[in-house]
């Protein structure tokens, strides 16, 4: 006798959930990245968690700038340069301005799977980068004891103050003019590699609010900076558009506009001549010329 088969439908397992999302799992072995949850679950702005899982997949050596950054996500600086600041802010970024053996002064950016001090499921955090190598001087002058005075056998030599500089206060965006800052953003939709951070808007706002004070449009200024410009760039995009915000001189301001008494001179009323009937300019009624001469003529006659 053959088996009796039933059409009903097939019952869903026991653990399958009723609602939201369900995973269909794939077992990678290759081009994958591992991210925490704690960095892909982070509350807040999605462009920040897209941003650190961009940074995450890339290989050591990568440039992580603003401008490459902007290169490959549909975001503006501005909202790049604010992800950047979260994840630092958060302990998942660090960039440290370095010198290299030649003297050059460089920043190098480090990007931690899991911030300092925060819990590691897989061991303790991992150490720091070791960072750029100091003068024994100021080494020797950090570990000594804080007291104002060294004695070593008779002699008392006081020690030296260790003075830091005072930070400086960078100028924030909020801070610059709105609309010169807007006539700068808007010039990567006409040339994309007019790409520009946030402390370079805010340092070229200045020279663009001269621009609009003097009279020149907003279009007008962004055909002045991106007409003309090279196939390749030597030099960052800010320190082009400086150049020529410096060395493009300024357009006249617009004439004044003339007073009243300027503009219309007065002008004498037409008069009727009361003895031609003619009309003619003058003060006040009367004759015209060819009869006060006339009748000048008949009385000397």
């Amino acid at each position: 006798m053959a088996d009796s088969q039933s059409n009903a439908r097939l019952r869903a397992d026991a653990g399958t959930p009723t609602s939201g999302v369900i995973h269909v799992r794939t077992r990678l072995t290759a081009d994958f990245t591992v991210i925490s949850n704690a960095l892909a679950q982070r509350r807040g702005s999605a462009v920040t968690v897209g941003v650190a899982a961009y940074i995450s997949s890339l290989p050591d050596g990568s440039s992580v700038s603003i401008a490459a950054l902007c290169e490959h996500f549909s975001e503006g600086e501005i909202l790049i340069s604010r992800a950047l600041r979260e994840l630092e802010a958060a302990g998942y970024l660090e960039r440290r301005r370095e010198r290299t053996p030649t003297g050059q002064v460089r920043t190098r950016t480090y990007f931690y799977d899991v911030p300092d001090g925060g819990p590691d499921l897989d061991g303790p955090p991992p150490p720091k980068p070791p960072g750029p190598p100091r003068p024994r001087r100021r080494q020797v002058a950090e570990e000594a004891a804080p007291p104002a005075a060294v004695t070593t056998g008779a002699m008392s030599t006081p020690a030296r103050e260790q003075t830091e500089k005072p930070a400086v206060a960078r100028p924030a965006l909020s801070d610059a003019d709105p609309q010169a800052v807007a006539v700068l953003t808007s010039l990567r939709r006409i040339d994309p590699r007019l790409v520009l951070s946030e402390q370079e808007a805010v340092r070229l706002a200045p020279a663009v609010t001269q621009w609009l004070a003097a009279g020149v449009a907003p279009s007008q200024i962004t055909a002045l900076l991106t007409a003309r410009l090279p196939d390749h760039f030597l030099t960052r995009p800010a320190g082009i558009l400086a150049f020529r915000l410096r060395e493009t001189p300024l357009p006249a301001p617009p004439p004044r506009p003339l007073t009243e008494d300027a503009s219309r001179p007065f002008v004498l009323p037409f008069q009727t001549c009361d003895g031609c009937e003619r009309a003619f300019r003058a003060p006040e009624p009367g004759r015209c010329r060819e009869c006060r001469a006339g009748g000048r003529l008949r009385a000397a006659g």
